[in-house]
């Protein structure tokens, strides 16, 4: 979550302008967190309220370092816009170590999980597709948005983006939802982000490419794990991450 200068380089001069601008940063830090926290309330915030199966060491260090995340991502956008752009580069230190620990954690819980065979309900080799397609989305965005750290304007979306984009666990997990399935699940991650988008680009009144890069990515990738999911070669790879 590092940046510079460059943070205020889309950004009018005038400080009301500027606070409208960065507030949309900010409902969409404050948008994830809640999404999280609802849809992780059930079987991990107020687990002891609702499900007595007991979550593994692994699982509790992915929630922690999920959780850490997005209480990060909120804090450096709030950083930036209450202009403590000093300790928002320091923060980002922090926050690329983070990205990195999500990557490894997070893969190796999915990966754990289909080994034990566990699933929310198509085959755990099928649906390994699913986390490892998340992983790959946060960590091309997060590695986009820390090359573009010198062009705030890409920098806030690309961070934008990654935080929205992996959401679909969140959302597949509202009790509510569950019974809609993964098209639904990814339907509604891909509301979330395409609201923040069209709102920036009705603003700007032009699509950001960081925000086209963004949507290539994201929905990219969810045609892609439908498509592959399922195929003998997926099947074949899957079977040897989990053996």
């Amino acid at each position: 979550m590092a940046t510079d200068s460059g943070q205020l380089l889309d950004q009018p001069v005038t400080g009301t302008r500027r606070t409208r601008g960065e507030r949309l940063f900010l409902w969409g830090a404050c948008a994830a967190v809640l999404v999280v926290l609802v849809g992780f309330a059930p079987t991990y915030y107020l687990k002891a309220f609702f499900a007595d199966r007991a979550l593994s060491p692994l699982v509790h260090v992915h929630g922690l370092i999920m959780t850490t995340w997005f209480a990060t991502f909120f804090a450096q956008v709030w950083l930036v816009e209450s202009g403590n752009v000093r300790v928002h580069r320091k923060l980002g230190i922090f926050g690329v170590s983070l990205a990195v620990l999500i990557l490894v954690i997070g893969t190796t819980t999915a990966i754990v999980a289909a080994h034990n065979g566990a699933s929310p309900g198509p085959p755990p080799l099928v649906f390994l597709a699913i986390p490892l397609g998340d992983m790959l989305v946060f960590g091309t965005l997060v590695a986009l948005a820390v090359a573009y750290r010198k062009r705030g304007d890409f920098h806030k979306r690309y961070m934008l983006m990654a935080s929205l984009g992996i959401l679909t666990a969140a959302i597949a997990r509202i009790p509510f939802l569950a019974p809609g399935g993964l098209p639904l699940f990814f339907g509604l991650t891909d509301l979330i982000v395409l609201g923040f988008v069209f709102t920036d680009t009705m603003g700007k009144r032009r699509l950001h490419p960081a925000f086209a890069v963004g949507l290539v990515v994201i929905i990219g990738s969810q045609v892609a794990r439908f498509l592959i999911a399922g195929t003998p070669a997926w099947l074949e790879f899957a079977g040897w991450l989990a053996q």
